[in-house]
């Protein structure tokens, strides 16, 4: 038999409602990941991944420090040890502790380290933290702490106080820049030059705004032109830099920030596997500096190479800023201008806040120095009323009594404790007292105060005496190490080795790097453009491939330079509507890759006839034959393509014959009808171009050379090639003209006299070293010039008593030309101070070469000149043929002329 419990109404009634409840209260489950997710995101921004803005540092760096400073007595610590005192206040191991220590340490700014902490350069880590020790750097001791104007939390636990931030007085975030990935954002702020952050801090306590950019602890080259203060959508270009030893050898000194030596050396290893480069060897010589040898095979250009490192190679990086900080307990994104002027106003209030604490300190001390000369010399502790008090509120109000008329002396009230100090006093001291004494320190702590006034007077000169102070103590070693320049764009297909083989099956249209069994066309690289003609007037560019299908009856094919204007390609051919043959000269600079494009007027029918791509604009003679036709007397002439302009791809071209050509032969070649090439040396990126970019050099053709003078006092030459590097020490670059006279003042390192000489460049093979003064250590070149009667200011000391003399002296009075090696007549028999150059120098960039005599045209007997319409913008073109004989002009039947 069950028992049958029975509960009362209100019971039930009262165990629903609260049934009720809990179903209304209930949180769905995406309501939970909702608000978890954005509680979590919301913990690792603010608590682990983004730093703030105050002090520039995440929690656990700041812990860290905090640490070495409760540990701090002058001595070491091991990193071990100070782990272990952080996870006091950071919950979250040791291993995110010690990495974070280890990175502190790297950026040598905070932390004074000893023994191995690793190399973020080579990408060695440190030794484990057990055998690593560490203190705080004088720097940090100095900049970073002060527990007056620190606020304070209790840590996790509750157990221990830590800083919210720490009085950092220094724009440190940007010394040392940050990264840092959370949920839902980043932060990559970028390091920047200690001296250059002291600058800009001044520049913003001097209303102006500053312009900072990064400083790589690596070195290397920087192009900081899409820097965008550091914003989000900015961009970087880092460069390792390489240097040319000899034409067989180049040397990577320093390397791009964010990458290692090692990986570095993997990605051109790579590159050279895959056929990019062509490299003998790499040789790691790295130890206190970075020095990685790279050597070069056999016939591989130097200059093209470092071109090659930067395109295929981790020798260039791009990096993304993303300046993200916490302010108020939430991210935000700004420019790191902004924050160093945040930063800058920050430090001021510190200061602020620091000399109020002074002056209250100091105000305290004469308020207590005051109170007891008062109370001694007064001789109250003497007075019955004080002996007589039973209690200290009667001690109170007697010593009350006692002060009242010295009261307007003092800057604040009396309070009991500042009786409780006076009366906790010994008596020895009392009796001791020395009023000269006491005088005398309150007055110099009167002096104190007024100085602390006039700095709060003036905390702007403060604050700037401030950051004066800390680049005079602590910026020695801290000079710029990473050099800005704007980097040229590297075209990759320029400057890729030819590692693979073109292949063409004309008859069939195919094209390819696969098709060994074909016609072999040329050397070409895995990323370059082809460009194809076909025979009937169409021509496209395609990218390589192992084999592509490209049109049927190719009559050229050659790898696509584009921009390419000194290509000239010259072409005949007959239109399909009116059979009239036509010709034309153009370049292709660019086109659309895969789009077919037509040399003919694109009519059905139309074919090429005669076909040529030359190099360098060269143009030929052709020996055209018609064929055979009832008003033709003359079948045969000949065609130069130098009287043909060349104009754009689209021109129809000039008529060459209304008649049906039958054959079109070569006869004999033609030179180039292209001027020589314009050539600009770019100081900025110490490159040549042809963009009018820099200083002119001047027009260049088949062998001309630039000349190159370097201080040492030597000189050599360099092609005019686009793809040449120029280092930062040439003393001279101009274009070379063998029969200039240079005038040379130099300096003989074993007696020091000086020595003047006029000679000529002599012809040396390109890259050739060669110098032209005193081979004696020590001597150096003093001035060059290419002026052809240079005139020199000399200041002398002299006879005996070594009396100061200026003259001006034309140094074609003292020498004539003489050999390059020549040493010269000295000049001047007394003690050289300096030499100045007075006359100007030549600009051989417009020196114009002698007219060359022109050919005698031969006499013609008759002239006929043929208008024919050009597509591109309906002017009307010459075709200037010389007739020797009148019956060879025919009239058709409308009465015009036709020439054959």
């Amino acid at each position: 038999m069950s028992e049958e419990t029975n509960f009362p109404a209100e019971n039930q009634d009262a165990d629903k409602v609260e049934q009720d409840h809990e179903l209304n209260s209930t949180i769905p489950l995406s309501g939970l990941y909702e608000n978890w997710f954005l509680d979590y995101a919301s913990y690792v921004i603010l608590d682990r991944a983004v730093p703030h803005i105050n002090d520039g540092f995440k929690p656990v760096q700041r812990r860290i420090l905090h640490s070495l400073k409760e540990m701090d007595d002058g001595r070491y610590n091991k990193a071990a040890n100070v782990i272990g005192n952080t996870m006091k206040y950071h919950p979250h191991g040791d291993a995110s502790i010690g990495d974070a220590m280890v990175q502190l340490g790297q950026k040598d700014l905070l932390i004074d380290c000893q023994g191995n902490w690793g190399d973020p350069i080579t990408g060695d880590s440190a030794a484990a933290p057990r055998y690593i020790e560490g203190r705080l750097s004088k720097f940090a001791n100095e900049v970073v702490f002060n527990p007056d104007t620190t606020e304070w939390q209790l840590s996790y636990d509750g157990r221990n106080k830590e800083p919210v931030t720490l009085p950092v007085k220094f724009p440190l975030l940007l010394a040392q820049g940050a990264e840092g990935i959370a949920v839902g954002l980043a932060t990559k702020i970028m390091p920047h030059n200690f001296i250059e952050l002291i600058d800009g801090s001044i520049q913003v306590l001097k209303g102006e705004r500053p312009n900072i950019v990064p400083d790589f602890p690596t070195g290397g080259l920087a192009d900081v032109s899409n820097y965008n203060e550091g914003r989000r959508g900015g961009k970087i270009r880092v460069r390792a830099k390489i240097e040319e030893r000899d034409k067989k050898t180049l040397a990577i000194t320093e390397i791009p920030y964010g990458t290692t030596t090692g990986g570095l050396i993997e990605s051109v290893v790579a590159a050279n596997d895959k056929g990019k480069i062509k490299i003998k060897k790499i040789e790691d010589n790295t130890a206190e500096k970075v020095e990685i040898i790279v050597h070069l095979a056999p016939g591989i250009s130097p200059d093209v190479t470092i071109d090659a490192l930067y395109a295929f190679t981790a020798c260039e990086t791009s990096i993304s800023p993303n300046t993200c900080v916490i302010i108020d307990n939430k991210p935000h994104f700004m420019s790191v201008n902004d924050v160093l002027i945040e930063n800058t106003k920050q430090t001021k209030a510190l200061l602020k806040k620091e000399l109020e604490i002074k002056l209250h300190e100091l105000q305290e001390k004469i308020f207590f120095s005051s109170l007891l000369k008062i109370f001694i010399q007064e001789g109250m502790y003497k007075h019955p009323d004080y002996e007589n008090a039973g209690d200290f509120e009667t001690v109170v109000v007697v010593l009350n009594r006692l002060f009242e008329p010295f009261f307007p002396q003092f800057y604040r009230e009396i309070l009991p404790e500042d009786y409780k100090r006076l009366i906790d006093k010994p008596m020895s001291s009392i009796t001791r007292f020395d009023v000269a004494k006491a005088d005398e320190q309150m007055k110099s702590l009167e002096e104190d105060i007024k100085q602390v006034r006039k700095h709060l007077k003036n905390l702007t000169e403060y604050a700037i005496d401030w950051f004066e102070h800390l680049r005079s103590k602590y910026s020695k070693g801290r000079e710029r190490k990473t050099e800005i320049r704007v980097f040229d764009k590297v075209e990759a297909t320029q400057v890729a080795l030819a590692n693979a083989k073109l292949y063409v099956n004309r008859a069939e249209g195919f094209i390819g790097t696969g098709m060994r069994k074909d016609e072999f066309v040329s050397e070409c690289s895995d990323i370059d453009d082809i460009i194809v003609f076909r025979a009937d007037g169409k021509y496209a560019v395609v990218k390589v491939q192992e084999k592509v299908f490209v049109g049927k009856d190719i009559i050229h094919v050659a790898v696509f330079k584009k921009g390419d204007e000194r290509t000239i390609y010259n072409a005949i051919y007959s239109d399909g509507t009116t059979g009239t043959s036509y010709i034309k000269r153009f370049a292709v600079t660019a086109v659309t890759r895969d789009k077919e494009y037509d040399i003919t007027k694109g009519t059905k029918g139309s074919k090429v006839l005669y076909f040529t791509a030359n190099p360098n604009g060269e143009a030929e003679v052709v020996n055209i034959q018609l064929k055979p036709h009832s008003k033709l007397r003359k079948l045969t002439f000949d065609q130069d393509f130098a009287e043909i302009a060349i104009k754009g791809r689209a021109s129809q071209g000039n008529i060459v014959s209304k008649y049906p050509i039958k054959k079109i032969t070569f006869k004999n070649a033609g030179v180039s009808t292209l001027a020589g090439r314009k050539i600009w040396f770019d100081d900025v990126l110490r490159r040549l171009n042809a963009d009018e970019r820099g200083r002119y050099l001047g027009e260049f053709d088949g062998d001309d050379k630039i000349l190159l003078v370097f201080p040492d006092g030597s000189y050599e030459f360099s092609s005019f090639d686009l793809s040449n590097h120029f280092d930062a020490n040439i003393l001279r670059m101009e274009k070379y003209d063998p029969k200039h006279v240079y005038t040379a003042i130099h300096q003989d390192g074993k007696s020091g006299t000086y020595y003047v000489k006029r000679f000529v460049f002599e012809d040396q093979p390109i890259g050739k070293r060669v110098s032209f003064i005193n081979d004696s250590p020590g001597s150096k070149l003093i001035l060059l010039t290419n002026g052809q009667e240079p005139v020199v200011r000399i200041d002398l000391l002299k006879g005996k008593t070594q009396t100061p003399e200026t003259i001006d002296q034309p140094l074609n009075e003292i020498i004539d030309v003489k050999g390059l090696k020549a040493q010269g007549n000295r000049l001047s028999f007394h003690t050289v101070k300096q030499v100045s150059l007075l006359t100007a120098e030549v600009d051989l960039a417009e020196k114009v070469r002698p007219a060359e005599s022109a050919p005698e045209e031969k006499e013609a007997a008759d002239t006929v000149h043929t208008p024919s319409q050009d597509a591109d913008n309906g002017q009307t073109d010459e075709v200037r043929l010389e007739i020797t004989n009148p019956d060879d002009i025919n009239l058709d039947d409308s009465g015009q002329t036709t020439l054959f």
